[in-house]
């Protein structure tokens, strides 16, 4: 008989675990608390517009072909996906942006329009910053975090004094014009940490950035989570959504089944790609890894304050992807990880998905995705979100030149309550832990429980760590750990 797999949540990481499992020969069901899959990718449909409530980046895309390669498929089997052309425009001030193109020959003309000799500089950087992804992808970030001696390889060694440096020094020693520099610093931010915490080594986002470009897969990043559903059921998984998890069944010290909707499920092994905190509370406390105290003093990357906006007419002056850097990040950035508040002139980033997708918007509309980063644990309340919706819509007017207040046909907000509501995340974080130095690799919470046998969790709170790469990596990683110590047939 199949050994069977109980698997909670259904986000990216869940659901390469559920494909990777069932294709290894065990009975996989995945158990969904919100009526739609995805986790925080799902999707927001509203008056003919189309919106990713979650993600709206696609980076490396190497990784999304790596996963649907294991099965012998390919992205485009499920979905078009579009290499942006600009990626994305980053604005300093009222008509004053920088737009980052398509390709690394012409981004380093970019720069040297804005300081002379730094394409040289920057070619350099991109270089290194090539070197160190190859290293990740082939030799660090398939690594299930179960030891140090997974960072030691020949490789690396070589590498050994990025991880002792920091992204802020190495970018600032070459790069003086503070545009740029807010350019090069930026990818980092997807790691959930700051620039001046987080190693030298991982300027592989920057190549990830520059030297492999942006996507956009046609109607939103939902179609890489419906492909990988409709994979996982070729594969024969089941999926049960409005399946909220009450308690995770422990007897003798081994995982045996869960608890859903008042109904008892028994399994083999149970897989959580679930808040790792909100996981282990499902749990007797005996049986509980990390303390209240443990979670209490890690890093976590920032949670966000997002709108969902629909106007009534085309915008000008925007891409696809805009990025409004005309403040201080450094008091932003304070205000997340050092004196957690909401930040007075908060940094933000808009999307525009219907610049390049007309399936996201009515034809003459646009839609528009509006996200703050903010501290994780902050007081939540409709009036805050209305004072930072006006503050950076009015800014968004002023810099970008236009009136859009009034062709506001709707607005939807998600933030910290709804992250805890829907995804039962952990203080409200968006992004799970940040990738630090002391947070990385074998430092970071385990796939496997040390505690309870045949419990394993997968996702942004375990290793890799952030990201929608990272999580399809943290699925294979679980799926890896869980056939290696378990037959699949009882």
């Amino acid at each position: 008989m199949k050994s069977t797999v109980n698997i909670i949540g259904s986000g990216f990481s869940s659901l390469a675990a559920s494909c990777y499992l069932a294709k290894a020969g065990y009975n996989v069901t995945i158990f969904e608390k919100n009526k739609t899959i995805g986790g925080r990718a799902r999707q927001l449909l509203k008056n003919g517009f189309t919106f990713d409530i979650g993600p709206t980046w696609y980076w490396m895309p190497d990784v999304f072909e790596r996963f649907f390669s294991d099965f012998d498929k390919k992205p485009s089997d499920y979905y078009t996906l579009e290499k942006l052309s600009p990626a994305y425009s980053v604005y300093f001030g009222e008509n004053d942006f920088i737009t980052i193109e398509d390709t690394l020959e012409k981004i380093k003309k970019a720069f040297e329009k804005e300081e002379k000799g730094s394409s040289k500089k920057l070619n350099k950087f991109i270089n290194k910053a090539k070197s160190n992804y190859d290293i990740a992808i082939k030799d660090l970030v398939y690594n299930p975090g179960v030891s140090p001696l997974e960072l030691i390889t020949p490789a690396t060694i070589k590498k050994i004094n990025q991880f002792f440096s920091t992204i802020k020094k190495d970018v600032r020693k070459e790069f003086k014009n503070e545009r740029l520099v807010k350019i090069l610093e930026f990818p980092v931010l997807f790691l959930g940490a700051k620039p001046s915490d987080t190693p030298s080594f991982y300027s592989f986002m920057n190549y990830a950035d520059f030297g492999l470009g942006t996507f956009h897969p046609k109607k939103g990043m939902y179609q890489v989570i419906l492909a990988m559903e409709s994979l996982a059921k070729e594969l024969g998984v089941t999926i049960n959504t409005n399946s909220p998890i009450e308690k995770i069944i422990v007897e003798n010290g081994e995982a045996k089944g869960l608890v859903s909707n008042g109904k008892t499920y028994k399994s083999n092994i149970i897989v959580s790609g679930a808040d790792y905190h909100h996981t282990e509370t499902l749990l007797d406390k005996e049986f509980r890894q990390y303390s209240e105290n443990y979670w209490e003093k890690k890093t976590f990357a920032p949670s966000s304050l997002l709108f969902y906006v629909g106007f009534d007419k085309k915008l000008i002056n925007v891409n696809h992807h805009t990025l409004f850097f005309d403040v201080d990040f450094d008091v932003h950035a304070e205000a997340i990880y050092d004196n957690p508040k909401w930040p007075d002139n908060p940094l933000f980033y808009a999307s525009f998905p219907s610049k390049t997708d007309s399936n996201s918007a009515p034809e003459g509309k646009e839609a528009g995705i509006f996200l703050i980063p903010l501290a994780p644990g902050l007081e939540d309340t409709p009036e805050l979100r209305d004072l930072y919706f006006n503050k950076i819509i009015s800014r968004f007017e002023n810099l970008t030149s236009q009136n859009v207040k009034k062709d506001i046909i709707f607005k939807e907000s998600f933030c910290l309550n709804d992250f805890i509501k829907d995804y039962n995340s952990y203080k409200g974080n968006a992004y799970g832990m940040a990738n630090t130095l002391m947070q990385t690799a074998f430092l970071r919470p385990k796939l496997k429980s040390k505690l309870v046998t045949n419990l394993f969790f997968t996702g942004q709170l375990t290793v890799p760590g952030p990201g929608v790469p990272p999580s399809l990596i943290s699925g294979k990683l679980v799926a890896d750990l869980v056939t290696k110590h378990h037959s699949i047939l009882v």
